[in-house]
């Protein structure tokens, strides 16, 4: 299984401990997703920068979209099924085996790690500056998916 992560907060006034840690995730702008293995210490880094990125455990549907139409090669080049950087067939094979954290985003060389999405068509509809329990969007929200979709 994996998380989704995305960057909502900008990048102006983040402590540095915050940074570095986006840094590892590979968040580097605002708008920014990837996609992250579910275990300790990514949850940890999650909920250490909580207050900057929203994230949701994913099915193998969204990641799948996200490589076809956001997905990149080094080069800004899109990722198609006959040049994608694996040894798998098709995308959707590819979407399988990273949903099943058989192998991760930054373990493929030519594809790039982080998905760069466009702000929201209809504009958020929760706050973004305020956790999803407190009616807003950063920290683990549960409609993360609908908004990423909105994003593609």
């Amino acid at each position: 299984m994996v998380y989704l992560v995305v960057r909502i907060r900008g990048i102006v006034n983040v402590p540095s401990w915050a940074d570095k840690t986006l840094e590892n995730l590979n968040l580097r702008k605002k708008f920014n997703a990837t996609l992250v293995s579910e275990n300790n210490q990514t949850l940890g880094m999650l909920r250490k920068v909580k207050d900057i990125v929203a994230w949701k455990s994913v099915d193998e549907s969204i990641i799948k979209e996200l490589l076809e139409k956001r997905g990149r090669k080094k080069g800004l080049h899109s990722v198609k099924d006959s040049n994608h950087p694996s040894n798998n067939k098709t995308i959707a094979d590819l979407a399988t085996v990273i949903h099943k954290n058989n192998i991760s985003l930054s373990e493929l060389e030519d594809l790039k790690p982080w998905f760069s999405l466009s702000p929201p068509k209809g504009g958020f509809k929760r706050k973004t500056k305020t956790q999803y329990t407190q009616k807003g969007t950063l920290g683990e929200n549960n409609e993360l998916i609908n908004l990423v979709r909105r994003m593609i």
